[in-house]
């Protein structure tokens, strides 16, 4: 009876290891599957994670990049606008400058010099006093026969004179234009025949005529001519 007790102890407990062991051995398996697959996705979580970083990193990179090349673009921009007006007003000006020489081409050549006076008395009030003698006239302006100028074109001109007086005698004379007088002087030495010259700046319209007068006429009147001392009457086209 003992016997059977004891065997049957023995029994149940041979089972129970039994039971034990075998339940045990699934039961680490397990646990070192998930301990696994959570090392894994740990690991995966890490990657994962640096990946995201880099992303951002290139990401700024990238933004940084494209600034700077928007940067640059806009600085391009700004220069080459800056060289467009340059070459803009270059070329206006040398458009200016072309167009101002071919004006000046077509510009009409007037300028006269006539000299020498044959009848030099001033005894006629409102006499022309006529320069016989002519070296240039561009234009033809210049009468000899008359000594009268008619402007071919109208423009600004200047004109000069120059006149010479007989020793103790006056020359009260004046430059007219269009029958006005525009400007005049006079000379006066007891000793010695003297000269001097006077000028005007005036527009004369195409076709007015100018001339040189004797203001005031008297016997005691007169001009003064010889190899150094010369009279003459001038006057040239500035600008129409």
């Amino acid at each position: 009876m003992l016997f059977s007790a004891n065997f049957a102890l023995v029994f149940l407990f041979q089972i129970y290891v039994f039971n034990v062991s075998f339940a045990k051995e699934p039961m680490c398996s397990k646990f070192a599957y998930e301990e696994q697959l959570l090392e894994k996705m740990i690991r995966t979580e890490i990657r994962v994670e640096t990946i995201d970083i880099e992303i951002k990193k290139t990401q700024e990179t990238v933004l940084n990049t494209l600034n700077d090349i928007k940067k640059t673009v806009a600085d391009m921009t700004d220069r080459f606008e800056d060289l467009r007006n340059n070459i803009t007003e270059v070329m206006e000006q040398k458009i200016r400058d072309i167009e101002e020489i071919e004006e000046k081409m077509t510009r009409p050549s007037v300028a006269f010099f006539a000299h020498h006076v044959s009848d030099v008395s001033l005894h006629v009030t409102d006499k022309i006093i006529i320069f016989d003698s002519i070296t240039t006239n561009e234009g033809s302006g210049y009468d000899t026969s008359t000594g009268v100028f008619t402007a071919p074109v109208g423009g600004m001109f200047q004109f000069t004179v120059n006149f010479c007086t007989y020793k103790q005698k006056d020359s009260p004379i004046a430059l007219v234009l269009a029958g006005k007088q525009i400007a005049r002087s006079s000379n006066y030495d007891k000793d010695s025949h003297t000269c001097g010259s006077f000028s005007a700046t005036a527009r004369v319209k195409s076709g007015e005529k100018v001339w040189v007068k004797c203001v005031y006429g008297s016997s005691s009147y007169s001009l003064w001519q010889d190899s150094w001392k010369m009279n003459s009457f001038s006057g040239f086209l500035l600008y129409q």
